[in-house]
């Protein structure tokens, strides 16, 4: 059966109550004001600084003995925040991460140890083509939070993720003030957008 757009995603506060209920009946959701407008905004220049220092390297599929290079499946240029090179504001943004798989951890038993999280800049272009954030032989991550940081971005611009969910999907805007949290076993892609896109991908892992 074919894929069809009629899936709604619970727009939700950061609340962990909250995101704990739609990752246990739904799978996912959007969570609001997470990040903080403030915090969007320094991320968003932490980042762009970070990229006009040639500090962020092209992205790379698989693990292990099958980690490599291939910008046709995916363009993006990544630096992990827990790198020191990165300032305040990514150091801000994993403490938040932390409150949060903590709560979740709290209240559904997942067993999440840590969390990681790196800055992603897709250049004009660029995709992630489908694929899952657990990888086939680990179950490591359990849940993906990903972060948007442009501001002004219109649905011209392109770029959505596309989430997939049984035989639905739905496809998110990567504006800024826009965070999705989902299951890291469900299958979804980047698609290509008409400018720069920034954005932070981060997992909570057994």
């Amino acid at each position: 059966m074919p894929y069809s757009k009629m899936l709604s995603l619970p727009h939700i506060s950061f609340q962990p109550e909250s995101i704990a209920q739609a990752l246990a009946e739904v799978g996912a959701c959007l969570i609001k004001d997470f990040p903080p407008p403030v915090l969007t905004t320094q991320l968003h220049a932490e980042l762009r600084q970070l990229a006009e220092e040639s500090l962020l390297k092209p992205a790379a599929i698989g693990r292990a003995g099958n980690h490599q290079e291939r910008r046709d499946l995916r363009g993006d240029s990544t630096l992990w925040l827990d790198d020191p090179r990165c300032g305040q504001a990514a150091e801000t943004y994993l403490g938040q991460l932390a409150v949060l798989r903590q709560s979740l951890n709290q209240l559904l038993f997942l067993g999440l140890k840590e969390a990681e999280a790196h800055y992603a800049l897709y250049p004009p272009g660029a995709r992630y083509t489908r694929h899952r954030d657990r990888f086939r032989d680990s179950d490591a991550r359990v849940v993906t939070v990903v972060s948007y940081l442009n501001p002004e971005w219109s649905a011209d611009d392109g770029g959505q993720l596309r989430l997939y969910l049984s035989q639905q999907h739905t496809d998110i805007l990567p504006h800024a003030a826009t965070t999705l949290c989902f299951l890291s076993e469900l299958e979804h892609e980047v698609l290509p957008a008409r400018r720069e896109r920034l954005s932070i991908a981060a997992w909570l892992r057994r």
